[in-house]
């Protein structure tokens, strides 16, 4: 045997044993990952179930399910029937919350002296531990109108509405039927009334609905009422939807932990002098903006000088649209969402014409989920 071929094995031993070290100090690497994993899934799990912080977080994590399309899942952070008896806890509670009668009024002689000098719309930013909004003023509520879409068996976009209406600006309004959250947009849910007239209704001629909306005055009005309550009151421009957040002056969500998780919001309020806020937050953007919960809008309302607020739809259905843009970051991965219902801002309202589209057809005969 040559010598020189000793060194070269000496060399490959060498080598070889290397590899097995390497691989050696990589299972132990992987084994000790996968203990630490291990430890810290059973910590957080105990956590999780066993102590009052971890309980609070999974109501908190159940509670935002709630809201979204995997709702379903809220059932692995606290069970299934606790997360039924959740949903019919906090409906009960927010009907309770629009029971007490409101009494705020607003001094519309004041409104237009002050408009002489002031936009009719301003919009600025918000935010919060994890979220990122926009609050925006009108400073004149009797330039509001409900916008409802063009064409029969499909919603329409906020910023088509705006386009084609020829509107300042506008915000999304009111609840719809969305099978599996991916409706047409076309089918309401409760009351719709524009310029002072049913435009739809699926309650019956004795209904008494959640509403949000405006009178002929330009006071806002929001709350359980009748039919025949909206009527004596003049209403102007109202959808359904829900809850009441604030009435005369006061906050009607206790805490956090009454907020109904996080999420994409919009609500709307107004203040002693008519003006007229509309809150929308953006959500489910890590990075970016969670969300908000009810508590979070409601604070957010009074700290802008409302003295009586409503929620309004929300999730992948909020949006804000001023000067023919987009200003805030709807969620839904389709972009800007196909809705019943906006609240749109107009120079001239008065020359705006807004026909009922749901004239003649029976609300049972809409399918909610048919694209055209």
């Amino acid at each position: 045997m040559k010598p020189e071929i000793l060194p070269q094995r000496a060399a490959a031993r060498r080598q070889k044993n290397k590899k097995k070290k390497r691989k050696g100090r990589f299972g132990r690497f992987v084994l000790r990952l996968f203990i630490v994993l291990l430890l810290a899934g059973i910590g957080g799990g105990a956590w999780l179930f066993l102590t009052p912080s971890g309980k609070d977080m999974r109501y908190l994590a159940a509670d935002t399910l709630i809201t979204t399309q995997h709702r379903h899942w809220a059932k692995y952070f606290i069970g299934e029937a606790e997360a039924q008896k959740r949903v019919a806890e906090y409906s009960a509670r927010f009907e309770q919350m629009g029971e007490e009668k409101d009494r705020h009024t607003i001094k519309l002689p004041l409104i237009s002296t002050k408009l002489q000098q002031t936009p009719l719309v301003e919009v600025e930013e918000v935010s919060g531990r994890n979220y990122h909004g926009y609050v925006m003023t009108v400073h004149d509520p009797t330039k509001i109108r409900l916008g409802i879409p063009a064409t029969v068996g499909r919603g329409e976009r906020v910023s088509s509405m705006v386009e084609r209406l020829g509107a300042v600006a506008g915000v999304n309004g009111g609840g719809f039927a969305d099978p599996n959250w991916n409706g047409n947009g076309f089918k309401p849910i409760g009351v719709v009334i524009s310029q002072g007239q049913i435009y739809y209704n699926d309650m019956g001629k004795n209904a008494s609905v959640q509403i949000v909306g405006i009178d002929k005055q330009g006071k806002m009005i929001a709350g359980h009422y009748s039919l025949s309550e909206l009527s004596k009151m003049n209403v102007q421009e109202a959808v359904t939807f829900q809850p009441r957040l604030i009435v005369n002056g006061k906050g009607l969500i206790r805490n956090a932990s009454e907020g109904w998780g996080i999420a994409p919001r919009t609500a709307m309020g107004q203040r002693a002098d008519g003006a007229i806020i509309f809150v929308t937050v953006d959500g489910r953007q890590p990075g970016y903006s969670i969300g908000a919960n009810l508590y979070d809008m409601q604070n957010i309302l009074l700290k802008h000088g409302a003295i009586i607020g409503a929620n309004l739809d929300g999730g992948s259905s909020t949006v804000l649209v001023k000067d023919h843009a987009i200003v805030n970051k709807p969620s839904s991965e389709y972009g800007e969402r196909y809705l019943p219902t906006a609240f749109l801002v107009f120079e001239h309202p008065e020359t705006v014409n807004i026909p009922n589209i749901w004239a003649g057809l029976n609300p049972t005969d809409i399918d909610a989920a048919k694209k055209r």
